[in-house]
């Protein structure tokens, strides 16, 4: 087990390398001039020589980006060129809030998406598992922006009911904190149950297939426990890859409902930083997050053999 994490984490290290070059090579061949942007109307030549001397962006790209991954390699990101301000501190700041998100969204899908693809795939081809294969289509469907907007416009004006504009911490209070997040976390977490509830209905009709529940109905094992205890439990494998791919997403794409509901989350910050051509935010924020997606990768690959006994980590 510690060889295959080993190796595993040594796996990563060409892909975040990767991974750097490519954010990096992206953010300067993207059109635009910082300085331009900084300095507005006051925007001489002689005045943006001196603000690329005074950022570095007048040294060669190969050394700006060395300069900038031996800073990540302690843990400085930079500082923002708009604010000045230390970009890491801010990321994290702003993590725990897409990070609560990501979690209640999943929560979510889960409890809809799992129950309701058993249910699929133990009434393969009658109405239930059509209509919920229906479902699960417009759940992937359609768009978290469109749902967004029809959410917030259904509650406004059928009900009334506005969204709270200010964010609370959950420990400051949770109550608060679940109540602004409910409406931002189930929607993605619609588009998150319809894609697992897919995986999961495919996933209980190959395994209801197997020699083995077959072999547990004719000893007589009720069809609960067969169905919880022996197939559920090897059908999880496939849904569990979906699952910490669909986190992994989330953590990266919430910036449009974050967007929608003015939350001040890690989304928002890369998208103002694009917005702003704040080049180490961007920088930063994409790193950070590609280092949570291995991590979840990792995480999933160590529960594979927990799931499944027969999975050797050798």
């Amino acid at each position: 087990m510690y060889i295959f994490i080993i190796r595993r984490i040594l796996s990563i290290i060409p892909v975040l390398f990767g991974i750097t070059v490519f954010i990096f090579l992206i953010m300067h061949v993207i059109p635009g001039d910082i300085t331009s942007i900084l300095l507005g109307t006051e925007a001489t030549p002689e005045l943006k020589e001196q603000l690329k001397e005074k950022l570095g962006l007048n040294l060669p790209l190969y050394q700006q980006y060395w300069n900038w991954l031996l800073g990540v390699l302690v843990g400085d990101f930079g500082e923002s060129l708009r604010t000045g301000a230390p970009i890491l501190p801010e990321i994290l700041n702003r993590f725990t809030l897409t990070f609560e998100l990501t979690i209640f969204a999943s929560i979510i899908a889960w409890v809809i998406a799992i129950p309701l693809g058993i249910i699929a795939g133990i009434h393969r081809n009658t109405k239930t598992d059509i209509g919920l294969r229906i479902v699960s289509l417009m759940g992937v469907s359609v768009p978290n922006f469109a749902l967004a907007t029809l959410l917030i416009l259904v509650l406004s004006l059928q009900f009334n009911y506005f969204t709270p504009v200010d964010y609370v911490g959950f420990f400051e209070n949770p109550l608060k904190n679940m109540e602004r997040l409910f409406l931002p976390a189930l929607v993605l977490g619609t588009a998150m149950a319809g894609s697992i509830m897919r995986m999961t209905r495919s996933s209980i009709l190959e395994v209801l297939r197997q020699d083995f529940v077959r072999t547990a109905r004719a000893k007589g094992i009720k069809e609960r426990a067969v169905i919880f205890r022996h197939a559920f439990r090897n059908a999880m494998i496939p849904i569990l890859t979906v699952i910490g791919m669909q986190i992994g997403f989330l953590l990266g794409g919430t910036v449009i409902v974050e967007q929608i509901f003015s939350l001040p989350g890690l989304g928002q910050y890369v998208l103002t930083g694009i917005t702003q051509r704040d080049i180490p935010v961007v920088q930063g924020s994409i790193l950070f997050i590609a280092v949570m997606f291995v991590t979840i990768n990792l995480i999933v690959d160590l529960l594979y053999g927990y799931l499944n006994p027969r999975i050797s980590y050798k």
